[in-house]
């Protein structure tokens, strides 16, 4: 008989395995309360703010009835005109509508999860160069940013192009991990979608990007720059197949290209959106440069170097930008002799010249500028942070690493005081708070207590008290308008609001069973109407009532039809494109009526 031996129990992990399987947990689940966390943020009562931006949501309602609209992003589903931007971030909200139906939710909830997405994609992305630690900074940084906060729950274009950027960011740290010609394509990809969310703002990564693969991909100089041409080639593929469909399509079966002087996609990214915004007026839309002085914070305060820290663009963007230049700095000082290849220098590289260069375009730019353009900067100003910190943590045991992380540290606390004291009525002793708390981390790195584990911790709570204080009183205040601001002043931007609606002409135009309800000029009145009635609005003029759009010959053959029931007055429009005809011609032809104290014109009973 043959005695059968038990199977000897598997040898217990040794300490320092046991260790790292332990570390690998504490980041996974960090990773995933840092998603759970920024989706309660961004997401929590989120339909307070009911449809955000009424011009975008009409645009959201539009393509939710119809696929041409959701196609070129037209104002309203009859297509007579589109947005002033080009209609990929209008491509998923219109889907998810679709989909889901439309409603406040609907509008807003693509931006909150584009947001989670983002903040997930930049700890992945910093996660490869500088471990997880450095990634749940950044990530956290960025989440608790108050304009991407306010981006995020808010349903402008700016949040899917952030998104892209990222995304961009990722592939190209995935390229310079083997020189992967195929994912710096990727990457290109992702900023061509990201121009046809924005326009030229999409480009302003690029450089830093570039740059840091020139330096660091571990290939040949002529291979390099061959894989950034094939990289190039795509951001003109994956941008221009939707430039060459709008021009190719015949122009009287499309809507007009709003904001364009010319109905061409490619002469609005050049002129209002493009050349206009850096250099001022160009194109369709209203110059910008008259409006930047410091008299209405929501144009972005007078240009120069210090628009960043001002009164208009601070508060939105600037609690952690003097501790991310400082370690941007540092970082390339202490990395300088460091190998071609080295991962954590072309990380300093990538997020250092993003922000660097859309810091000083955003600075400068004298066309139409508003705070919130700002959130692209974000993860650029987080992703330093996140990588600088770390990098300069680790060598704190050498005094010059350690004077440079302190002088991050000091002038985050002051920094976040001074902001904060901006708004003294608000929340006063947090200011004084985050002094104290700078204070104490200051000493302990100065003095040598940095070896203790709860300087870390307040190193950290000094780096986000403020921001994420501001952070959460944007996620409690609602957002309407043009032109939101972050924080406890979100409500004092000087933009335009939309209009309201009387109930009775709202009644009238839920009645009507015309292509379109009714028409009104400028596309803020003609949103309004459209969502509170849920009929068709022709918004004459497009944004500002200047587009050439429809024409009063146009105008008089939809009437002629029978397509068009009423015509609504008092909408805010410019001068020029054929708005004022349009009025003069109705006024002089039709029935005026007042319903709600608003005068209608019944476009079937003439005067």
């Amino acid at each position: 008989m043959t005695a059968t031996l038990a199977p000897a129990p598997p040898a217990a992990p040794a300490p320092a395995e046991r260790r790292k399987v332990n570390a690998k947990t504490l980041h996974r689940i960090a990773f995933l309360g840092l998603l759970a966390g920024t989706a309660v943020l961004y997401l929590w009562n989120l339909t307070a703010s009911g449809y955000g931006n009424e011009f975008y949501a009409a645009a959201t309602q539009a393509a939710s009835q119809s696929w041409k609209a959701l196609l070129f992003g037209s104002l309203d589903p009859g297509n007579t005109i589109t947005v002033d931007k080009p209609p990929a971030f209008l491509w998923v909200s219109g889907l998810f509508a679709k989909a889901f139906g439309f409603s406040s939710w609907t509008v807003l909830a693509p931006q909150a999860l584009e947001g989670v997405a983002a903040v997930g994609l930049l700890y992945a992305t910093v996660k490869r160069t500088s471990g997880p630690v450095a990634a749940l900074v950044a990530g956290a940084a960025f989440a608790l940013t108050p304009v991407a906060t306010l981006m995020f729950r808010f349903n402008l274009p700016d949040a899917l192009l952030v998104l892209l950027m990222v995304a961009a960011a990722y592939c190209t740290v995935r390229s310079l991990e083997k020189a992967s010609p195929l994912w710096l394509a990727l990457a290109g990809a992702a900023i061509g979608f990201a121009f046809l969310t924005k326009m030229l703002q999409a480009f302003l990564v690029l450089p830093a990007l570039a740059l840091a693969y020139l330096i660091a991909a571990p290939t040949s100089p002529l291979r390099r720059l061959m894989h950034l041409l094939g990289a190039g080639l795509a951001v003109i593929v994956s941008a221009g197949w939707f430039i060459a469909l709008v021009e190719l399509w015949p122009a009287d079966s499309r809507p007009y290209i709003g904001g364009s002087t010319n109905n061409s996609l490619w002469e609005l990214a050049i002129g209002y959106n493009g050349l206009g915004r850096i250099f001022g007026n160009s194109g369709g839309g209203p110059g910008g440069g008259g409006m930047g002085g410091n008299g209405n914070i929501g144009f972005g305060g007078s240009t120069g170097i210090g628009r960043l820290f001002g009164a208009s663009m601070g508060p939105e963007i600037s609690w952690l930008l003097p501790a991310a230049l400082i370690g941007l700095i540092a970082g390339l000082w202490f990395s300088r002799r460091a190998p071609r290849t080295d991962r954590t220098r072309a990380a300093l590289v990538i997020w250092g010249g993003w922000t660097v260069v859309s810091g000083l375009v955003f600075s400068f730019m004298s066309g139409i500028t508003h705070p919130y353009y700002t959130v692209a900067m974000a993860p650029g100003i987080a992703a330093l942070v996140g990588v600088a910190g770390r990098e300069l943590w680790r060598g704190r045991a050498h005094f010059p690493v350690r004077m440079a992380l302190t002088a991050m540290v000091a002038a985050t606390g002051v920094w976040g005081f001074i902001l904060l004291d901006r708004t003294p009525t608000w929340m006063p002793w947090l200011r004084w708070v985050l002094l104290a708390v700078t204070a104490v981390a200051v000493f302990a790195l100065v003095f040598g207590v940095h070896a203790r584990r709860w300087v870390a911790a307040t190193l950290l709570v000094t780096a986000l008290l403020g921001t994420s204080g501001y952070a959460f009183a944007t996620a409690a205040t609602t957002h309407s308008g043009s032109i939101p601001l972050s924080g406890p002043r979100s409500q004092q931007g000087g933009g335009m609001r939309e209009g309201t609606s009387s109930t009775e002409v709202v009644q009238l135009l839920k009645a009507t069973d015309t292509q379109w309800a009714a028409a009104t000029i400028g596309a803020q009145s003609a949103a309004s109407l459209q969502l509170s009635s849920g009929r068709p609005v022709i918004a004459i003029g497009g944004w500002n009532g200047s587009d050439p759009a429809p024409t009063l010959d146009e105008f008089k053959a939809l009437v002629a039809q029978g397509k068009v029931r009423y015509y609504v007055e008092g909408g805010r429009g410019g001068p020029g494109g054929g708005s004022s005809e349009i009025g003069e011609w109705v006024a002089a032809n039709f029935k005026a009526v007042t319903a709600g104290g608003e005068t209608i014109y019944d476009l079937t009973v003439t005067g």
